[in-house]
């Protein structure tokens, strides 16, 4: 048990769910903020967590509130809308923001809560809602050393990984770096199989090759199953949300005054998809988008 034993959860969705339920089989008193996807919900507390009807009413209940949700616009309304957390907020409460988000957002709320006394840290995710049901996420988190120390036993609940990778702002900061990179050979692959099909090369025999050599990754044997198989389970992040992600490195490189030939492209690939009704299908699905625009079908054998 850590020091922090009354936790609360908002965002009990497809990663949030298994974050949740580990700190509850991990001893700890768990708030959490019901939504209307209601099954993880109802699963949580039937575990034993007590479900309330406002960020305020977590952060009353809570030593330590964890937030899930897709985007910074999320985060702000949670915690400066109306009953939002600052509403409620208290001297020595802290607040992980575990989405991925814009650093600017979460320094400018960061500071909005010190002035509660309220410490923030950005804490965000890579892995997949199966390995955050069994406890083996990996975080980055964005905290001074004092503050990493404290949060550390509580993240371990539902994390293998936890990265300590600088100050607050670092974790959002090289999330979004880690997935400019995923993205981008996600929307690489998308376009390497689309001219695989129109020059003649099977497909079967691409996939061996590639995961012989040098252009291997984790990314290809994530995407690759839906292509060949119809299988989609390795990558279920929307294609949505990687825009919004894309969105926000965008911002971050355009701020830093970076010449970034690469990301337009790759932010145009997942733009275009969401422009053709493709924003709540998996990543992998971007393979058929390209595909489409070239009049290819990557699934016909």
């Amino acid at each position: 048990m850590t020091a922090f034993k009354n936790v609360g959860f908002i965002g009990v969705g497809l990663m949030g769910h298994g974050m949740a339920k580990n700190l509850l089989e991990k001893g700890h008193s768990l708030t959490i903020l019901g939504h209307r996807n209601r099954p993880p919900v109802e699963d949580l507390v039937a575990r034993g967590a007590v479900e309330v009807v406002s960020p305020a009413d977590v952060a009353r209940n809570s030593e330590i509130v964890f937030l899930c949700v897709p985007s910074s616009q999320q985060v702000e309304a949670l915690v400066e809308g109306d009953k939002g957390i600052l509403s409620a907020a208290r001297e020595g409460l802290v607040v992980v923001d575990t989405s991925t988000a814009d650093p600017d957002s979460t320094l400018r709320l960061a500071a909005r809560l010190a002035a509660k006394g309220v410490r923030m840290v950005d804490a965000p995710l890579t892995r997949t809602p199966k390995q955050a049901e069994e406890g083996r996420l990996n975080v980055m988190v964005g905290a001074d050393d004092a503050l990493f120390a404290e949060i550390k036993p509580v993240i371990e609940c539902f994390a293998e990984n936890v990265a300590h990778v600088g100050p607050l702002g670092a974790g959002h900061k090289i999330k979004l770096i880690n997935n400019f990179i995923a993205l981008g050979s996600a929307s690489v692959i998308a376009e390497a199989v689309t001219a695989a099909v129109k020059v003649g090369v099977d497909l079967e025999k691409l996939f061996d090759l590639v995961s012989k050599g040098g252009a291997n990754s984790n990314i290809f044997q994530m995407v690759m199953p839906w292509v060949l198989q119809g299988d989609i389970s390795n990558m279920q992040f929307a294609i949505r949300n990687a825009a919004k992600d894309l969105r926000y490195y965008s911002r971050m490189v355009q701020d830093a005054k970076l010449s970034t030939p690469v990301s337009p492209a790759v932010l145009g690939a997942f733009t275009l998809a969401e422009a053709l009704g493709e924003g709540d299908a998996f990543v992998p699905r971007l393979c058929d988008v390209i595909a489409g625009i070239n009049q290819v079908d990557v699934h016909k054998r």
